[in-house]
């Protein structure tokens, strides 16, 4: 006996079903001749399901029957979704011809993978990004994560586009982008980048855009990681995955939680906040299969690196990287913030005591810069005693070393971007401080 249902606010609908109530993420269907969907997000007592409409559908009121279809969302995976464009849904955006026919393969982006147990990860190998500050500070680890933290305007989505031209073209793995809450303008330029430099090839990409509703918002980062898992999985690659922007995560998660009027938690955020961003960044894992290496921007809301959503990320990442503006106003590309920079993969045990020994000594030199120059400012450079002066001019050099032009601007600023490998980075390094 199909459900009825009871009341339509906004993007929730709340269906009756007196007898076999659907499951949690399950995929109900309206009776109303088109066949729009709801998706199930809990049920309360009484056979009562609150359900999620999905596609902003308004062909639908109260009193339409709604039937089960045991089913969750669905999306394509496999060989056919390489350079594609895709949805939260897996409807294709790039004009291209859906995904059907019997040779189509579909996953439920709800469903978790089975546990791994046993998996012991074997000796940390390091990805070469290409990019100094990355590659000295926050080496680049296969299955392991790193997050690009910044305020609007800083360079966070061109230092994406950057890590995915320079690292993809290695032939590392799959590439998977998944655009989360950001402009469509952004989402284009990455895809002609992709297309231009012969990328789309190794590529799926999943996007929902600002304008989309806050239920695709949050579903796009689960349904590009659901795809990404079966190629681990299944196919036993090793994965490339980029995200942009994991805040914006939050904010749809954020969305729905003041839709269904669920009471927020103190920090302001849906009281589910934790567990959200815990379960999707445990689903971006390595197993006994293959790896899954993510970089994960993360929007800062007023600049304010503090707030309570950002920790929360942050928590779950190995290495963060800190877009400055005070450092982007200093015409200083990419604009990152050497002092609040960390990750806990700089060890011996990684990157070998030659780089370790140097980051020290790197670190020890930005802090002393930071500290002297407050001091220069009052009573000027020349007062400083000779070793101080010497550390401060070597920190400046050091500034300097580090900053570089990205190739995926080239188009736009006429400048030829530049590669450096880890070898030619410490190399670097070593003739400023030694």
């Amino acid at each position: 006996m199909p459900g009825v249902i009871v009341t339509v606010k906004d993007l929730v609908v709340r269906a009756q079903f007196d007898d076999d109530a659907p499951s949690v993420n399950e995929l109900v269907e309206v009776q109303n001749g088109y066949g729009s969907k709801l998706l199930v997000d809990h049920l309360e007592p009484g056979g009562v399901a609150f359900c999620l409409n999905v596609r902003s559908d308004l062909r639908m009121m109260k009193g339409m029957d709604v039937a089960r279809t045991h089913k969750g969302i669905e999306i394509p995976i496999g060989a056919t979704t390489i350079g594609r464009i895709l949805n939260a849904l897996g409807d294709p955006l790039d004009g291209q011809a859906a995904f059907d026919g019997a040779d189509a393969k579909f996953k439920d982006i709800l469903k978790l993978p089975p546990r791994t147990t046993n998996f012991s990860v074997a000796k940390p190998e390091i990805l070469e990004t290409g990019i100094k500050v990355i590659d000295f500070f926050t080496p680049f680890v296969k299955g392991r994560k790193i997050g690009i933290v910044g305020g609007a305007g800083v360079g966070k989505t061109v230092l994406t586009m950057e890590l995915i031209n320079n690292v993809a073209r290695s032939g590392a793995g799959l590439s998977f982008f998944a655009g989360i809450g950001e402009r469509i303008r952004e989402g284009h330029e990455l895809y002609m980048t992709l297309k231009e430099n012969d990328l789309l090839k190794n590529t799926c990409m999943f996007f929902a855009q600002m304008n989309e509703n806050p239920i695709q918002r949050s579903l796009v980062g689960i349904s590009a990681t659901a795809a990404a898992e079966y190629f681990r999985d299944e196919e036993h690659k090793n994965i490339l995955f980029f995200a942009d922007n994991m805040y914006r995560y939050v904010q749809a998660r954020n969305e729905l939680a003041t839709i269904l009027d669920q009471i927020p938690n103190e920090g302001g955020y849906e009281p589910t906040i934790f567990s959200d961003v815990k379960v999707l960044q445990d689903r971006l894992s390595s197993n006994e299969n293959g790896s899954i290496t993510s970089v994960q921007t993360i929007y800062v809301p007023a600049d304010d690196i503090s707030d309570p959503g950002v920790q929360f990320i942050q928590h779950e990442m190995d290495s963060i990287i800190v877009l400055s503006r005070k450092v982007a106003e200093q015409g200083i590309r990419p604009a990152v913030d050497l002092n609040l920079t960390t990750s806990s993969l700089l060890t011996p045990e990684v990157v070998g005591d030659r780089h370790y020994l140097l980051s020290v000594r790197v670190q020890a030199l930005i802090q002393k810069y930071e500290s002297l120059k407050g001091i220069i400012a009052i009573i000027g450079e020349n007062e400083l005693s000779p070793a101080d002066r010497a550390d401060y001019a070597k920190a400046k050099k050091l500034i300097a070393n580090f900053t570089q032009n990205m190739n995926v601007m080239t188009k736009m600023n006429g400048v030829p971007g530049d590669y450096f490998s880890r070898e030619d980075t410490l190399k670097s390094i070593e003739e400023i401080i030694v």
